[in-house]
């Protein structure tokens, strides 16, 4: 390696799968440069979650960057590792500062049956990854409080529009934005990956109830398709269009997949776990963030494994999937390779993620897939045989 990669250790079971894919699946092939930080929530505590603004300004300065699970603490996890606040999502702070688009597919493996069965291809879930209720301000409201949206303008004016009178019963209030550049970011993305990969692109908002919020997404995704898009995307023969989200749903369930599906950044949140759910588990998930900057992170697209963890520090014996951490650190040191120049190390990533399918296929697995797969010989292993297995592969 020319260039190091930005490497973010994580937290709990998926920590503990990082350290052996390190140590099995990259070290012996790869003679490894990162720049490390930990962003463990214990360490986030310590430096008052600093740390995560900095990985994510390493990235903005290397290009590409590698990330574990991390925890997004709830009161819980507050109360658990004595936080001295409850700290942001190191996904969500990291997205913003780079304004890039999360594109999130499936891996297919052979055995593993979609639970929809006409899925034949991939579906790729393209998340924004700015704004919505990821940054928002909400609290309670009192019985007879009034709650209104004020925007005050460059000039000085101010508008005022009502949103609810609490006057029979307390409640909640919550205010979102987004920005013009963030969404056009976002659909500049979109429209280069559908090209890049020679798929459709279909979008869908709800801009008939949202008719300013939801349809400025709407009206921007168009004027970019239009004024930069159109001739590329007709010259490649591929489609974009967009309908509402409900009829993209719709279309979606009745499709044979093989598109990418762009997503408003809740919507993307939701989406993304139910498109990898349908096609077998949540941790078989290729996750890459693109910016339209030139920066690239890869992840696992799931969380912690919490019960995992505490029956590996228990002592137990466990069968957790360590594909989606695989698949992240395959795509950062492919991307690596591309952009070096290192024809090798480009390579490198692609047979780690065929060992990693051809592993699944020779019906050796973790529990998970072992429950799906309908392999009629097949072999169910603990986490760190199932890695071994994959280096005997690569």
């Amino acid at each position: 390696m020319n260039t190091p990669l930005v490497e973010m250790d994580g937290d709990e079971m998926t920590r503990v799968i990082w350290a052996m894919v390190k140590e099995l699946l990259v070290e012996p092939f790869v003679e490894l440069k990162t720049d490390y930080y930990d962003l463990g929530l214990k360490h986030r505590e310590s430096t008052k979650d600093a740390v995560t603004g900095e990985a994510a300004e390493a990235i903005k300065s290397l290009g590409v960057g590698v990330k574990c699970a991390t925890i997004t603490p709830n009161d819980e996890r507050v109360t658990e590792y004595g936080l001295s606040e409850m700290y942001k999502s190191p996904n969500g702070t990291i997205r913003a500062i780079l304004d890039g688009t999360v594109f999130r597919a499936p891996i297919l493996a052979g055995g593993i049956v979609p639970y929809i069965p006409t899925w034949t291809k991939p579906i790729t879930i393209a998340r924004h990854a700015y704004g919505d209720i990821y940054k928002n301000v909400e609290r309670r409201a009192g019985e007879g409080a009034k709650a209104e949206l004020l925007v005050t303008e460059a000039d000085g004016s101010e508008a005022r529009l009502p949103i609810h009178g609490f006057g029979g019963s307390a409640g909640v209030v919550q205010g979102v934005h987004n920005t013009d550049a963030s969404i056009e970011s976002f659909a500049r993305a979109c429209m280069g990956f559908a090209l890049d990969t020679n798929q459709d692109l279909w979008f869908g908002t709800k801009d008939t109830i949202s008719k300013t919020y939801d349809r400025r997404f709407r009206d921007i995704f168009q004027e970019v398709y239009d004024a930069e898009y159109k001739e590329s995307f007709e010259q490649a023969g591929i489609e974009y269009f967009y309908t509402l989200i409900d009829d993209i749903v719709a279309r979606v369930v009745r499709s044979d997949g093989g598109f990418i599906w762009a997503c408003k950044n809740y919507d993307g949140d939701v989406m993304s776990d139910m498109v990898a759910t349908a096609y077998g588990s949540l941790a078989m998930m290729s996750s890459v963030l693109v910016s339209p900057r030139g920066y690239y992170e890869y992840e696992a697209a799931h969380g912690t494994v919490q019960k995992h963890y505490y029956k590996y520090m228990d002592g137990e014996t466990t069968s957790t999937n360590s594909v989606a951490t695989i698949y992240a650190w395959a795509g950062a040191l492919g991307k690596r390779g591309e952009l070096d120049g290192i024809a090798e190390l480009r390579d490198f990533g692609k047979k780690l993620e065929r060992a990693c399918v051809k592993t699944i296929e020779d019906g050796v697995m973790t529990g998970d897939l072992y429950a799906l797969s309908r392999l009629e010989t097949k072999r169910k292993v603990d986490t760190e045989t199932f890695i071994r297995e994959v280096a005997a592969r690569v």
